[in-house]
């Protein structure tokens, strides 16, 4: 850039700028511009998230602090690597973050995420269902009442220190009961929800006794 004062003569870019001076440029713009500017997947924000939830459950391990606010500060030491080649901040969409972000645990911490954290949790009725993270909450499992049938306890994570929130669902996907207490919603409030259940759904599966039933994720019972 050619100036007078503050008047612009004439620019033109650099045709081979200094491969340091462009990551160290990116680095600013990020920090200027937010951490979110980067390509976050859906799979990125979730191993975070459960990296996050990790930390709070189990203060007392290592798990390192992968929250926006560090990673801003600390870009240096887990962004920087991963930046040769890339110039611009459209350039950044082309990085893994999750696989970024995965590199950051040990090959030990890598086993124990998806062990105490799992993305899933396999149901009654054989489906896996998606689990839903949040930083500072147990997780979430929305599933349909039917595929939890003949399940006693709710299922936990965080070797079992942590009972997942059940979002139990009708048929049509809507929750018809909130609780991280199942045994408790077999014994009291699920004859309530059967008999409203079977008035609006009389083609599904609404059993006397939940707790022996076959589970399935049929969406009607078999005739």
């Amino acid at each position: 850039v050619v100036r007078l004062g503050q008047l612009v003569i004439n620019e033109k870019p650099l045709a081979d700028p200094d491969p340091a001076a462009v990551q160290h440029a990116l680095l600013s713009g990020i920090r200027e511009l937010g951490i979110e500017i980067l390509h976050w997947s859906a799979k990125a924000r979730q191993l975070q998230t459960r990296l996050l939830c990790l930390r709070a459950w189990q203060p007392s391990a290592d798990w390192p602090d992968l929250s926006d606010a560090t990673l801003l500060a600390e870009l240096e030491d887990w962004l920087l690597p991963y930046l040769s080649g890339i110039r611009t901040i459209k350039g950044c969409a082309a990085l893994n973050l999750e696989q970024i972000l995965r590199s950051r645990l040990d090959f030990r911490q890598q086993q124990r995420v998806e062990k105490d954290a799992p993305t899933h949790i396999q149901v009654p009725s054989g489906s896996r269902i998606r689990l839903e993270y949040r930083p500072g909450e147990p997780p979430i499992l929305a599933v349909r009442l039917q595929e939890v049938f003949g399940l006693a306890e709710t299922p936990a994570v965080c070797q079992g220190r942590v009972p997942v929130v059940l979002h139990l669902l009708s048929p049509a996907r809507r929750p018809v009961q909130i609780t991280q207490d199942l045994r408790g919603f077999w014994q009291s409030s699920y004859f309530a929800v059967r008999k409203e259940m079977k008035g609006r759904y009389p083609k599904h599966h609404w059993p006397e006794e939940p707790w022996s039933a076959e589970a399935t994720a049929r969406i009607k019972r078999k005739k």
